[in-house]
């Protein structure tokens, strides 16, 4: 009863996160708009942004969502079938379906608990498939490292194709900070955080080596590191290299389509795009459900260095954050859990009980599929 409280305490404190964060994202749009209503005589009560951000829903064309949702299908496709190479080394070929209905469970699990997808997928992989848990974590840790490598070289890419829309948003950013400081003393106040939260561990860890608890986490390094290991067992780096390159590439096609399904940004070009992408997915990583508000915000950044409007910005973020980042991975995530049991004999497994990282001990095999 007290772990459930505490999820419930979490999960609400994760989504209040996102509520502040969209809150405040859409009384700054309000009042732009509002202003802009008084420039053009528009009076006060035919002036609604809540008003227009309906009316934008109606002017969607619904089949370039339907062709991202595709292109985003395929995405998890390349996803299962690289996290199967990363676990093959591990001693067992896991089932393609246990895989891609793992990571599609786990997108659902991060719309309530920030970065617990990772745990979640890992968990339910590693019971369904008989292999410990840990040793699952640690290829989704590299799983995580391998994008994140990728995210940088398209960060990397971005400068270069780029560099006056970007520079000129990192001078901006300076300039607009509180105290004028910029980036610089938050990048050095992460760092000494960093630092000093890494010494701090250690020394908790050798004081009290001789705990039980401490001695978990050893065995659990010791799992993690097994899976890290994974990656240069791989048997065909090439494929490996390959399913990299189609998820990214997915990626931008989910940031470039959506342009042709709203008015106000179906001309705009794969410059935009690169912009979007990067913007969206540095948006997520802030800890709320699906990156809600910080999404928003980062959406309408993007699009703003292309003359979009932040009241047509925050629609199309609306429609996007909505449509695919909410409604699509709620209902393949609850797919995937009706659909596990199914193509494993029958055996269930709880989200709670992917938490727990104690290995399996009667696992029932899955028949390939």
């Amino acid at each position: 009863m007290k772990g459930k409280f505490t999820n419930i305490l979490k999960f609400l404190g994760f989504l209040s996160i996102g509520v502040v964060i969209l809150t405040l994202v859409f009384k700054s749009q309000d009042a732009k708009f509002q202003a802009q209503c008084v420039l053009d005589g528009i009076p006060t009560d035919e002036c609604s942004l809540l008003d227009k951000l309906t009316s934008d829903l109606s002017t969607v064309r619904w089949i370039w969502l339907l062709v991202t949702l595709f292109v985003f299908m395929i995405s998890n496709f390349f996803r299962a079938w690289r996290w199967q190479q990363l676990i093959e080394p591990l001693g067992k070929k896991v089932n393609f379906w246990n895989a891609f209905w793992s990571v599609m469970v786990g997108y659902f699990a991060n719309l309530g608990f920030p970065r617990m997808g990772e745990v979640v997928r890992a968990g339910l992989l590693g019971r369904y498939e008989g292999v410990p848990v840990e040793k699952v974590m640690g290829t989704v840790v590299v799983d995580r490292i391998l994008d994140v490598v990728m995210l940088l070289v398209i960060i990397g890419l971005a400068f270069v194709l780029q560099w006056d829309t970007l520079s000129n948003f990192v001078i901006e950013s300076r300039s607009t900070s509180d105290g004028g400081g910029g980036f610089g003393p938050l990048l050095a106040m992460g760092v000494g955080v960093f630092v000093v939260g890494a010494i701090l561990l250690i020394w908790l860890l050798r004081k009290f080596s001789h705990t039980s608890f401490v001695k978990k986490i050893s065995n659990l390094a010791k799992g993690f590191a097994e899976g890290l290991r994974s990656l240069s067992k791989v048997n065909s780096k090439p494929i490996l290299v390959l399913n990299t390159v189609g998820i990214w590439v997915c990626y931008f096609g989910m940031a470039f389509l959506p342009f042709f399904s709203f008015p106000p940004t179906e001309n705009l070009g794969v410059d935009a795009a690169l912009m979007v992408f990067i913007f969206s997915a540095l948006g997520i990583v802030i800890p709320s459900p699906g990156g809600m508000g910080s999404y928003h915000f980062m959406v309408i950044q993007a699009l703003a260095l292309f003359s979009i409007a932040g009241d047509d910005a925050l629609s199309f973020a609306n429609i996007m954050f909505f449509t695919l980042q909410i409604g699509v991975n709620v209902l393949f995530g609850i797919t995937g859990l009706v659909l596990l049991p199914m193509l494993n004999n029958g055996k269930r497994v709880s989200l709670s009980d992917t938490v727990d990282t104690d290995p399996p001990t009667d696992i029932v095999k899955p028949e390939a599929v």
